[in-house]
Protein backbone atom coordinates (compact mmCIF):
# COMPACT_ATOMS: atom_id res chain seq x y z
CA UNK A 1 0.00 0.00 0.00
CA UNK A 2 2.74 2.43 0.06
CA UNK A 3 3.07 4.82 -2.96
CA UNK A 4 5.92 7.22 -3.34
CA UNK A 5 5.02 9.38 -4.67
CA UNK A 6 1.40 8.96 -3.02
CA UNK A 7 -1.10 9.04 -6.83
CA UNK A 8 -3.75 11.38 -6.33
CA UNK A 9 -7.28 10.06 -7.01
CA UNK A 10 -8.90 13.11 -9.22
CA UNK A 11 -12.72 14.33 -8.86
CA UNK A 12 -13.97 12.77 -11.83
CA UNK A 13 -17.70 13.69 -11.13
CA UNK A 14 -16.85 17.81 -10.74
CA UNK A 15 -18.21 19.45 -13.48
CA UNK A 16 -21.07 17.28 -14.33
CA UNK A 17 -22.59 15.82 -10.87
CA UNK A 18 -21.86 18.90 -9.15
CA UNK A 19 -19.80 21.94 -9.18
CA UNK A 20 -16.47 21.90 -10.26
CA UNK A 21 -16.14 26.06 -9.33
CA UNK A 22 -14.70 25.74 -5.85
CA UNK A 23 -16.09 29.01 -5.42
CA UNK A 24 -19.88 28.38 -6.49
CA UNK A 25 -19.59 24.81 -4.99
CA UNK A 26 -18.76 25.99 -1.27
CA UNK A 27 -21.65 28.51 -2.12
CA UNK A 28 -24.43 25.87 -2.68
CA UNK A 29 -23.24 24.10 0.39
CA UNK A 30 -23.23 26.74 2.28
CA UNK A 31 -26.65 27.53 1.37
CA UNK A 32 -27.92 23.90 1.84
CA UNK A 33 -26.55 23.62 5.05
CA UNK A 34 -28.24 26.60 5.96
CA UNK A 35 -31.59 26.19 4.81
CA UNK A 36 -31.39 22.68 6.54
CA UNK A 37 -33.45 23.17 9.60
CA UNK A 38 -31.95 20.90 12.25
CA UNK A 39 -30.58 21.07 15.72
CA UNK A 40 -26.73 20.46 16.17
CA UNK A 41 -26.61 17.08 18.22
CA UNK A 42 -24.17 15.89 20.61
CA UNK A 43 -22.67 12.85 20.43
CA UNK A 44 -22.64 12.37 16.16
CA UNK A 45 -20.68 9.10 15.85
CA UNK A 46 -21.68 8.87 12.06
CA UNK A 47 -24.72 9.37 9.70
CA UNK A 48 -26.18 7.65 6.34
CA UNK A 49 -26.34 10.12 3.76
CA UNK A 50 -27.34 10.35 -0.24
CA UNK A 51 -25.05 10.22 -3.14
CA UNK A 52 -27.02 11.34 -6.44
CA UNK A 53 -25.97 14.78 -8.13
CA UNK A 54 -25.91 17.61 -5.64
CA UNK A 55 -28.96 19.22 -7.49
CA UNK A 56 -31.29 15.97 -6.45
CA UNK A 57 -29.60 15.39 -3.05
CA UNK A 58 -27.86 17.81 -1.67
CA UNK A 59 -30.20 19.53 0.29
CA UNK A 60 -30.96 16.66 1.95
CA UNK A 61 -26.94 15.79 2.78
CA UNK A 62 -27.08 19.32 4.20
CA UNK A 63 -29.40 17.56 6.96
CA UNK A 64 -26.37 15.07 8.30
CA UNK A 65 -23.36 17.68 7.28
CA UNK A 66 -24.50 20.04 9.68
CA UNK A 67 -24.31 17.50 12.01
CA UNK A 68 -20.41 17.22 11.13
CA UNK A 69 -19.64 20.77 11.00
CA UNK A 70 -21.10 20.60 14.45
CA UNK A 71 -18.19 18.37 16.26
CA UNK A 72 -16.21 18.79 13.92
CA UNK A 73 -13.51 19.62 16.58
CA UNK A 74 -13.99 16.58 18.02
CA UNK A 75 -12.40 14.72 15.11
CA UNK A 76 -9.74 13.21 13.40
CA UNK A 77 -10.50 10.85 11.05
CA UNK A 78 -13.76 10.08 8.84
CA UNK A 79 -15.07 6.43 7.36
CA UNK A 80 -16.71 6.48 4.09
CA UNK A 81 -18.27 3.62 3.19
CA UNK A 82 -20.06 2.78 -0.46
CA UNK A 83 -21.39 0.94 -2.46
CA UNK A 84 -19.89 -0.28 -5.44
CA UNK A 85 -22.17 0.37 -8.77
CA UNK A 86 -19.52 -0.68 -11.56
CA UNK A 87 -17.35 -3.25 -10.50
CA UNK A 88 -17.72 -6.87 -8.59
CA UNK A 89 -16.55 -7.72 -5.64
CA UNK A 90 -17.51 -9.81 -2.37
CA UNK A 91 -15.64 -7.84 -0.25
CA UNK A 92 -14.30 -4.46 0.59
CA UNK A 93 -11.65 -2.42 -0.54
CA UNK A 94 -9.60 0.22 0.00
CA UNK A 95 -7.88 3.17 -1.98
CA UNK A 96 -4.27 2.81 -3.30
CA UNK A 97 -3.77 6.72 -3.00
CA UNK A 98 -2.60 8.84 -0.73
CA UNK A 99 -4.84 12.13 -1.50
CA UNK A 100 -8.43 13.10 -2.77
CA UNK A 101 -9.12 15.60 -4.55
CA UNK A 102 -12.22 18.33 -4.20
CA UNK A 103 -12.79 21.85 -6.06
CA UNK A 104 -13.15 22.62 -2.12
CA UNK A 105 -9.92 21.75 -1.08
CA UNK A 106 -7.67 18.16 -1.14
CA UNK A 107 -8.50 15.83 1.78
CA UNK A 108 -5.76 13.76 2.80
CA UNK A 109 -6.03 9.44 3.20
CA UNK A 110 -5.28 7.92 6.39
CA UNK A 111 -1.62 5.54 6.05
CA UNK A 112 -1.84 4.39 9.25
CA UNK A 113 -5.32 2.87 9.53
CA UNK A 114 -5.12 1.89 5.43
CA UNK A 115 -2.32 -0.23 6.33
CA UNK A 116 -4.19 -1.75 9.21
CA UNK A 117 -6.81 -2.74 7.76
CA UNK A 118 -4.96 -4.16 4.84
CA UNK A 119 -3.25 -6.62 7.32
CA UNK A 120 -6.25 -7.84 8.20
CA UNK A 121 -6.40 -9.87 4.83
CA UNK A 122 -9.81 -8.86 4.24
CA UNK A 123 -9.63 -5.75 1.98
CA UNK A 124 -8.58 -5.36 -1.27
CA UNK A 125 -7.13 -2.29 -2.96
CA UNK A 126 -9.31 -0.56 -5.68
CA UNK A 127 -7.48 0.34 -9.21
CA UNK A 128 -7.09 3.51 -9.59
CA UNK A 129 -9.77 3.18 -12.24
CA UNK A 130 -12.42 1.48 -10.08
CA UNK A 131 -11.68 4.55 -7.59
CA UNK A 132 -12.08 7.14 -9.96
CA UNK A 133 -15.37 5.36 -11.82
CA UNK A 134 -16.95 4.96 -8.39
CA UNK A 135 -19.38 7.91 -7.42
CA UNK A 136 -20.84 6.78 -3.69
CA UNK A 137 -17.55 7.72 -1.95
CA UNK A 138 -16.93 10.92 -3.68
CA UNK A 139 -19.91 12.42 -3.49
CA UNK A 140 -19.70 12.69 0.35
CA UNK A 141 -16.09 14.51 -0.03
CA UNK A 142 -17.29 18.15 -0.71
CA UNK A 143 -19.95 17.87 2.10
CA UNK A 144 -16.85 16.88 4.29
CA UNK A 145 -13.87 18.88 3.14
CA UNK A 146 -16.59 21.78 3.38
CA UNK A 147 -17.94 20.83 6.67
CA UNK A 148 -14.44 20.17 8.30
CA UNK A 149 -12.96 23.53 7.15
CA UNK A 150 -10.15 24.56 9.35
CA UNK A 151 -9.46 21.19 11.14
CA UNK A 152 -6.94 18.86 10.15
CA UNK A 153 -8.15 15.13 9.15
CA UNK A 154 -8.15 11.94 7.10
CA UNK A 155 -10.05 10.25 5.45
CA UNK A 156 -10.48 6.15 4.98
CA UNK A 157 -12.57 5.61 1.87
CA UNK A 158 -13.81 2.13 1.53
CA UNK A 159 -15.29 0.83 -0.78
CA UNK A 160 -18.02 -1.95 -0.03
CA UNK A 161 -18.74 -5.04 -2.46
CA UNK A 162 -21.49 -7.49 -2.59
CA UNK A 163 -21.13 -8.87 0.66
CA UNK A 164 -23.04 -11.75 2.30
CA UNK A 165 -24.62 -11.45 6.27
CA UNK A 166 -21.54 -12.88 7.44
CA UNK A 167 -19.12 -10.58 5.56
CA UNK A 168 -21.21 -7.82 7.01
CA UNK A 169 -20.99 -9.03 10.28
CA UNK A 170 -16.88 -9.49 9.85
CA UNK A 171 -16.55 -6.74 8.37
CA UNK A 172 -18.77 -5.06 11.41
CA UNK A 173 -16.26 -6.15 13.86
CA UNK A 174 -13.14 -4.93 11.84
CA UNK A 175 -14.83 -1.66 12.36
CA UNK A 176 -16.79 -1.51 15.82
CA UNK A 177 -13.71 -0.82 17.68
CA UNK A 178 -13.26 2.40 15.32
CA UNK A 179 -16.88 3.72 15.73
CA UNK A 180 -16.27 3.40 19.72
CA UNK A 181 -13.48 5.86 19.72
CA UNK A 182 -14.85 9.77 19.73
CA UNK A 183 -12.56 10.94 17.45
CA UNK A 184 -13.62 8.55 14.61
CA UNK A 185 -17.01 9.43 12.44
CA UNK A 186 -18.52 7.29 9.86
CA UNK A 187 -20.19 8.19 6.69
CA UNK A 188 -22.36 5.25 5.26
CA UNK A 189 -23.15 6.30 1.71
CA UNK A 190 -26.33 5.48 0.45
CA UNK A 191 -29.85 6.41 -1.64
CA UNK A 192 -33.28 5.03 -0.95
CA UNK A 193 -35.88 3.50 -3.11
CA UNK A 194 -35.28 3.65 -6.88
CA UNK A 195 -38.52 3.05 -8.40
CA UNK A 196 -39.58 3.14 -12.39
CA UNK A 197 -39.15 0.49 -15.12
CA UNK A 198 -35.57 1.64 -15.72
CA UNK A 199 -34.03 1.10 -12.23
CA UNK A 200 -36.20 -2.76 -12.65
CA UNK A 201 -38.08 -2.09 -9.69
CA UNK A 202 -41.97 -1.00 -9.46
CA UNK A 203 -43.76 -2.33 -6.14
CA UNK A 204 -46.88 -0.78 -5.54
CA UNK A 205 -48.85 -1.02 -2.56
CA UNK A 206 -52.23 0.76 -3.86
CA UNK A 207 -53.67 1.09 -0.01
CA UNK A 208 -50.99 3.55 0.49
CA UNK A 209 -52.39 6.05 -1.89
CA UNK A 210 -50.35 7.27 -5.29
CA UNK A 211 -47.50 5.67 -5.88
CA UNK A 212 -44.96 8.21 -4.37
CA UNK A 213 -46.87 7.47 -0.98
CA UNK A 214 -46.70 3.71 -1.48
CA UNK A 215 -42.83 4.23 -2.13
CA UNK A 216 -42.36 6.89 1.10
CA UNK A 217 -44.50 3.53 3.40
CA UNK A 218 -41.51 1.05 1.96
CA UNK A 219 -38.72 3.53 2.95
CA UNK A 220 -40.00 4.15 6.28
CA UNK A 221 -40.35 0.38 7.07
CA UNK A 222 -36.76 0.18 5.68
CA UNK A 223 -35.81 2.93 7.98
CA UNK A 224 -37.61 1.67 11.35
CA UNK A 225 -35.52 -1.92 10.69
CA UNK A 226 -32.24 0.03 10.57
CA UNK A 227 -33.47 1.99 13.51
CA UNK A 228 -33.87 -1.54 15.49
CA UNK A 229 -30.51 -1.87 15.42
CA UNK A 230 -31.15 -5.52 14.52
CA UNK A 231 -29.14 -6.64 11.49
CA UNK A 232 -31.63 -9.57 10.94
CA UNK A 233 -34.43 -7.44 10.72
CA UNK A 234 -33.24 -5.14 7.67
CA UNK A 235 -32.00 -8.35 6.04
CA UNK A 236 -35.60 -9.73 7.04
CA UNK A 237 -36.81 -6.40 5.40
CA UNK A 238 -34.53 -7.07 2.32
CA UNK A 239 -36.21 -10.15 1.61
CA UNK A 240 -39.25 -9.26 1.89
CA UNK A 241 -39.55 -6.23 -0.16
CA UNK A 242 -36.09 -6.38 -2.30
CA UNK A 243 -36.29 -2.46 -2.11
CA UNK A 244 -33.49 -0.67 -4.50
CA UNK A 245 -31.63 0.25 -1.32
CA UNK A 246 -27.67 0.54 -3.20
CA UNK A 247 -25.81 1.18 0.17
CA UNK A 248 -27.64 -2.04 1.79
CA UNK A 249 -24.68 -3.64 2.45
CA UNK A 250 -22.98 -0.41 3.99
CA UNK A 251 -25.76 0.06 6.38
CA UNK A 252 -25.49 -3.45 7.07
CA UNK A 253 -22.20 -3.12 7.98
CA UNK A 254 -22.44 -0.42 10.29
CA UNK A 255 -25.39 -2.19 11.42
CA UNK A 256 -23.17 -4.93 12.60
CA UNK A 257 -20.24 -2.75 13.89
CA UNK A 258 -22.97 -0.46 16.22
CA UNK A 259 -23.84 -4.24 17.39
CA UNK A 260 -20.47 -5.61 18.51
CA UNK A 261 -19.06 -1.91 19.62
CA UNK A 262 -19.24 -1.30 23.57
CA UNK A 263 -20.73 1.88 22.94
CA UNK A 264 -24.62 1.96 22.59
CA UNK A 265 -26.03 3.50 20.20
CA UNK A 266 -29.05 5.09 18.21
CA UNK A 267 -30.32 5.88 14.91
CA UNK A 268 -32.19 8.44 13.81
CA UNK A 269 -33.44 9.49 10.23
CA UNK A 270 -34.06 13.51 10.24
CA UNK A 271 -34.89 13.66 6.72
CA UNK A 272 -36.58 12.49 3.83
CA UNK A 273 -37.24 13.14 0.31
CA UNK A 274 -38.06 11.72 -3.67
CA UNK A 275 -36.43 12.93 -6.52
CA UNK A 276 -40.14 13.63 -7.84
CA UNK A 277 -43.64 12.22 -7.10
CA UNK A 278 -44.66 9.11 -8.49
CA UNK A 279 -47.94 8.87 -9.98
CA UNK A 280 -47.97 6.18 -12.75
CA UNK A 281 -45.96 2.89 -13.31
CA UNK A 282 -44.31 4.74 -16.33
CA UNK A 283 -42.81 7.54 -13.81
CA UNK A 284 -39.29 6.95 -11.64
CA UNK A 285 -38.08 8.87 -8.80
CA UNK A 286 -34.88 8.19 -6.34
CA UNK A 287 -35.43 8.21 -2.46
CA UNK A 288 -32.78 10.08 -0.07
CA UNK A 289 -33.15 9.60 3.47
CA UNK A 290 -30.51 11.72 6.04
CA UNK A 291 -29.86 9.26 8.87
CA UNK A 292 -27.84 10.03 11.90
CA UNK A 293 -26.12 7.62 14.24
CA UNK A 294 -25.77 8.72 18.00
CA UNK A 295 -24.50 7.87 21.35
CA UNK A 296 -27.53 6.62 23.16
CA UNK A 297 -28.39 8.47 25.96
CA UNK A 298 -28.67 6.64 29.74
CA UNK A 299 -32.15 6.11 30.66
Amino acid sequence: LHMNPPQTRCASHAGSWYSNNGKELSKQLGKWLNEAKTEAIEGIRGVISPHAGYAYSGPTAAYVYKQLAANRNRIDRIFVLGPSHHYYTKGCELSGTGLYETPVGDIELDHSVNTALHQTGKFGVMTRKVDEDEHSIEMQLPYIAHAMQGKQFTLVPILVGSLDSKAEAVYGKIFAPFLDDPRNFFVISSDFCHWGSRFGYQHYDSECGEIWQSIETLDNLGMTAICSLQPEEFSKYQKTFRNTICGRHPIATMMHAMKQAKTSFKVDFVHYAQSSKCKKQSDSSVSYAAGIVMVAPDD
